[in-house]
């Protein structure tokens, strides 16, 4: 079995990545590539890999290299963990979609990760980077399975499903955040271990389904707190609209509806790590790789690396797959089949995955009309942004006549801002 790992993210996640690998698969022969440019940083890279493979004492390895046909030949699975500078491109939109004028602020509100202007320009940077290796995975792995980890999730997938790869992808969970599983269940004083909660909907917009204690069900009671507007005043306003409570950050729900006098984008939203995250975990990495795994300081900078770690377990989710297990893991981005019968079978969705051999058991989740409608018109501009991101010019002025989340505003002016836009990241999406 190999899995290779492209794209920057990849560092911060090989932690986790190994140690699901080496504790679900003991007695798979398990090869990992990884891509990685800068000759120093692959070193480290190597060198703390091996260090646990060799604690672990299983077959297999791992390769670091800056080639990616290299990285990519015979992979039976491709991680995917790349948002080509995020960061410096979003603050160029942000830029150029504000003004000086205090009477006039421009269109900042669309200076978005996700959805509207910014969420559009953001899913055509990155389905262009998608595309370029989606052409170097067809020489080099074409039945290759793909968990994808880049962002805008719902865009970023549904590239790569267009392109006839079979794709799974793992975003922000629900069950985290303000407004996630978890927090409700604090609210509620349920133990961890007797919560259950599902979620559905679409990535970053997602709903929460069920929230039980044993066989009792808490949800009449989570609503009565938002009608209250004890869970927020967003949370209030769509369960009127939706008869829905939203799980996750509702900041990411925020991003594919209209401007809301109660909701700004983020002027600054992360993008990976800092610098000086990325320095301490470097530092990290090195302990294990110089000391071993094994040796005290080793093994408390691993430690310390997976307390770090994001809450999302592609490993987990790759191995089912690969392995055709039976497993049930919580929000996984798909195409749609019949999970969700109130949306299109070709949407791109996010609900738990259910797996009996490896094989999708879809469930028949419903949601309320009024909810299937929204999740049916973000969907629809979700895939067209994907479409655009493909170079269909059509799809691209579909999206900015249909997205929901320029409701209200002139469509022409939008068309006219997204060309500008186009124009100052011609560097990226021109390239060859």
């Amino acid at each position: 079995m190999k899995i290779a790992m492209i794209g920057q993210d990849i560092p911060v996640l090989l932690p986790t990545l190994l140690t699901d690998l080496l504790f679900a698969g003991k007695e798979a022969d398990a090869r990992i590539t990884v891509e990685e440019g800068n000759p120093a940083m692959q070193e480290v890279l190597r060198g703390y890999g091996e260090a646990v493979f060799r604690h672990a004492g299983i077959g297999g390895g791992i390769t670091v290299s800056g080639d990616r046909k290299e990285v990519l030949r015979g992979a039976d699975c491709v991680i995917y963990a790349g948002d080509p500078q995020a960061a410096s491109r979003f603050f160029m939109d942000r830029s150029a979609l504000g003004s000086d004028r205090e009477e006039d602020p421009g269109l900042t509100d669309q200076a978005r990760v996700n959805g509207g202007i910014g969420g559009l320009m953001h899913a055509l940077r990155a389905g262009r980077a998608i595309l370029d290796l989606c052409g170097s995975m067809d020489e080099c792995c074409p039945e290759a399975i793909v968990i994808n980890l880049g962002q805008p999730m719902a865009r970023t997938t549904a590239v790569f499903l267009d392109r006839g790869y079979r794709c799974w992808g793992m975003g922000r969970t629900p069950m985290k955040g303000a407004n996630g599983a978890e927090t409700y269940a604090k609210r509620l004083q349920i133990p961890p271990e007797r919560l259950r909660a599902e979620t559905a909907g679409l990535p970053g917009f997602a709903f929460l389904t069920e929230i039980r204690d044993g066989n009792a069900d808490l949800m009449p009671k989570l609503k009565k707190a938002a009608e209250k507007n004890e869970l927020g005043s967003l949370s209030k306003r769509w369960l009127g609209w939706w008869d829905a409570l939203p799980a996750g950050d509702v900041t990411d729900h925020a991003e594919f509806l209209p401007a809301q006098p109660d909701f700004i984008p983020e002027e600054k939203p992360e993008f990976g790590e800092s610098v000086e995250k990325r320095k301490e975990r470097i530092l990290y990495m090195n302990t294990v790789r110089e000391q071993g795994a094994e040796a005290r300081e080793g093994a408390m900078a691993q430690l310390l690396l997976l307390s770090k770690a994001p809450p999302i377990r592609p490993m987990r989710l790759a191995l089912a797959l690969l392995r055709k297990e039976t497993a049930e893991i919580p929000a996984v981005t798909r195409r749609n089949g019949r999970e969700m019968p109130q949306l299109p079978e070709d949407a791109v969705i996010e609900a738990a995955l259910c797996l009996k051999d490896g094989e999708e058991q879809a469930r028949g989740i419903r949601v309320p009309d009024a909810l299937a409608e929204v999740l049916r018109e973000v969907d629809s501009a979700n895939r067209l942004a994907a479409k655009a991101a493909e170079g269909d010019a059509g799809a691209l002025r579909e999206y900015v006549e249909t997205d929901p989340a320029l409701d209200g505003l002139d469509r022409l002016y939008c068309m006219d801002v997204v060309t500008a836009l186009m124009a100052l990241h011609g560097d990226v999406l021109d390239a060859d």
